[in-house]
């Protein structure tokens, strides 16, 4: 049976759709902490008051942009400058070929969507449908804006206009894994709440979630997803990947593909964004309670090892250490 629920509006580490399953959220493994953060979620966080959606949007555009024009001599800073640029062109190019109506995100909570995310928000300000050739025909009525040649024309609800009333929030969904961690379901659900997604939940296999989802939302022609090339399944992919042959048919959109480990969390950081804190147990890459335990490389200790937070890491290859797939 599939069991859906739908915020309106209301977030994968792995987002993998050519054979991969999703990861997810449920009860805490007792972990003694050795560092805390500053910026995570946690389920005791006070909700912040909703905003409007072209205001979240303009407030990340205003700190990507005041990021990127910082004089900065950290080189894993002035890395992720670079990456921040190309990755906002892939995804300024999914938004030219089919239009915000059209799109949407593969979201679990974890570090790298949660980037990918904040990229696209900061992508919607500068959208703009492309104009229709002028019509030669002088009785014709006005010409109807398409978002590209790849996909149907888009409504005006599809823009971000300066006025909140009838914008639409960035679509995505979030498949839940079999044994979710609470702390992660938590806070799907309040950045789903902080960044106004309208966001479809499915407890259900990766392909059956993927084709229920695109039953109830038709529309959808590409999902942007937060792969990089040392997960699973990612080391061939490249921006613009069409599904494999047997899967739900839509454009796999992949704008931090190229990312290193230690980017996505210098990025993180640096712009002070809430992050899951099962991240400040020692978890590095999250899937569920019964595969996924903090990574032994953070270890500080003997017998009953505290854990060094996530963003301590440094070594892509040491990433997945505390995932047993």
């Amino acid at each position: 049976m599939i069991q859906a629920t739908r915020t309106q509006p209301s977030c994968h580490d792995d987002a993998r759709i050519n054979g991969g399953g999703a990861t997810a959220l449920a009860k805490k493994p007792q972990v003694t902490l050795a560092a805390k953060s500053t910026s995570p979620i946690s389920p005791n966080h006070s909700p912040q008051p909703r905003r409007n959606f072209p205001d979240v949007c303009y407030e990340l555009r205003h700190k990507i942009d005041t990021f990127l024009a910082e004089q900065i001599d950290d080189k894993v800073l002035r890395g992720v400058q670079s990456q921040v640029s190309v990755s906002m062109e892939v995804i300024e190019e999914a938004l030219r070929r089919y239009g915000p109506g059209h799109l949407s995100l593969s979201y679990n909570g974890g570090k790298d969507c949660l980037v990918l995310l904040i990229l696209i928000l900061a992508c919607l300000p500068a959208w703009t449908p492309p104009t229709p050739p002028p019509s030669s025909d002088a009785n014709a009525p006005p010409p109807t804006t398409q978002s590209s040649d790849e996909a149907p024309s888009s409504s005006s609800n599809d823009l971000l206009p300066s006025e909140p009333e009838g914008h639409k929030p960035l679509q995505a969904i979030y498949i839940i894994s079999p044994d979710p961690f609470v702390e992660v379901e938590e806070f799907v659900a309040q950045s789903a709440e902080q960044y106004n997604l309208d966001l479809v939940r499915f407890e259900l296999p990766m392909r059956p979630a993927l084709e229920a989802y695109l039953a109830q939302k038709p529309a959808v022609k590409a999902i942007f997803l937060g792969t990089r090339r040392t997960d699973p399944h990612g080391e061939f992919l490249t921006h613009f990947d069409p599904t494999d042959h047997g899967w739900p048919q839509f454009m796999r959109v992949h704008p931090v593909i190229d990312w290193h480990y230690v980017e996505i969390w210098a990025f993180i950081r640096h712009l002070d964004i809430p992050f899951c804190d099962l991240y400040n147990q020692g978890f590095t890459s999250l899937g569920g309670v019964t595969d996924t335990r903090p990574n032994p490389a953070l270890a500080v200790g003997g017998d009953q090892p505290k854990f060094r937070p996530a963003y301590e890491l440094r070594d892509d290859d040491e990433e997945r250490l505390g995932r047993d797939r």
